[in-house]
């Protein structure tokens, strides 16, 4: 049974329910009990029902996909980008298939940063200028650990023959079953895991204010800046709530790329609110070109475009323009470092002379 063939099965059940409330009052034990009814349908169960299994490849060339040069992603055979919905009225299945393959699209980025870009993978500290927080990496999964059944004491005094006849009909019966209604009783399940969550980093917020605690807030760098993209930005401004002074000491300025941040949801204080006016910008989706003023109800910091109204295409559209105001934001505070000339100091050197 497809979902939409359930839509098409529930909504008459609902009419004739509004009907019954509109009619005889005597008709409310049935209405109640037709409620009941429905409360007890699964629809995720039901949904289940008709699922291929969910037993994925576990290479990019099981899935029929492979990079091309440009770097996209295409299918082998007919060259078309990933499609999500892969089996129509299968949206749960479809959800599933996409993350499998994510996993390995991961790992294989990881593998091009080692290789392409020279970065070398290791568990924190990193020890380098360069730091890639990994903010969604926020726990493992192992799979459950399966309980083992005890074995049943039922037919121990029987007679051997009689307890063997009676196993085989057991499961001559079982077989007979599964065939007809394996389908309906038996929908594919998910291997049961576990999800172990890394100590003081089980959320993007907590990685962030981790690493600064751990290896920037540590390090000899005296500019540092940021490029946070989408729920980066928000885990940013978090981490500017809990370590304002440090980060505002050592932080020469902040890029993000189409950021998700609220600083009236997060509760930002006006002091964070001054500051990211001055020290950060946000490149956002956009077909403007680039760097093009664009109007925002908040107004936090500057929001320019990113020259792309593709939200995952921000960051790199916008790199020429975030090194730029990066080296701004440097020599500028490297100005403002400089003792000024003032016409105290001035009168005091001539009058010692």
């Amino acid at each position: 049974m497809s979902i939409s063939l359930s839509f098409l099965i529930f909504l008459p059940i609902w009419i004739n329910m509004a009907q019954i409330q509109q009619g005889d009052p005597g008709e409310k034990e049935k209405t109640t009990a037709l409620k009941d009814l429905l409360s007890r349908i699964d629809l995720d169960e039901l949904m289940k029902k008709d699922e291929p299994p969910l037993d994925f490849p576990d290479t990019l060339e099981g899935f029929e996909y492979a990079f091309n040069e440009k770097g996209q992603l295409r299918h082998i055979k007919t060259g078309e980008p990933f499609v999500f919905n892969y089996r129509e009225d299968l949206h749960r299945w479809n959800q599933k298939r996409y993350e499998a393959l994510g996993e390995i699209i991961t790992k294989y980025v990881y593998e091009l940063l080692e290789k392409d870009c020279n970065l070398k993978k290791i568990t924190i500290p990193e020890g380098y200028g360069v730091i890639v927080l990994n903010p969604n990496e926020n726990y493992i999964e192992v799979e459950k650990p399966r309980t083992r059944k005890q074995p049943s004491c039922e037919g121990a005094d029987e007679p051997a023959e009689k307890r063997e006849r009676r196993e085989r009909v057991s499961r001559e019966a079982k077989r007979r079953r599964d065939f007809f209604y394996e389908k309906y009783r038996n929908p594919p399940k998910e291997k049961e895991t576990l999800q172990l969550f890394i100590r003081e980093n089980g959320s993007p917020e907590e990685h962030a204010v981790y690493v600064w605690d751990h290896f920037i807030a540590q390090s000899a760098a005296e500019n540092v800046f940021f490029v946070a993209h989408s729920y980066g930005g928000l885990a940013f401004v978090e981490l500017m709530i809990q370590r304002e002074a440090d980060v505002k000491s050592k932080v020469t300025a902040v890029a993000l790329t189409d950021s998700v941040h609220n600083v009236w949801h997060q509760e930002a204080g006006k002091t964070i609110r001054e500051w990211m006016r001055e020290n950060c910008c946000n490149w956002v989706s956009s077909l403007e070109p680039l760097d093009t003023s664009v109007e925002s109800m908040l107004p936090d910091c500057p929001r320019v475009s990113a020259g792309t109204d593709r939200h995952e295409l921000t960051s790199w559209k916008s790199f020429p323009s975030i090194f730029k105001f990066f080296a701004e934001a440097s020599e500028a505070k490297s100005s403002s470092q400089k003792p000024a000339l003032t016409r105290r100091s001035h009168r005091i050197k001539h009058e010692e002379l």
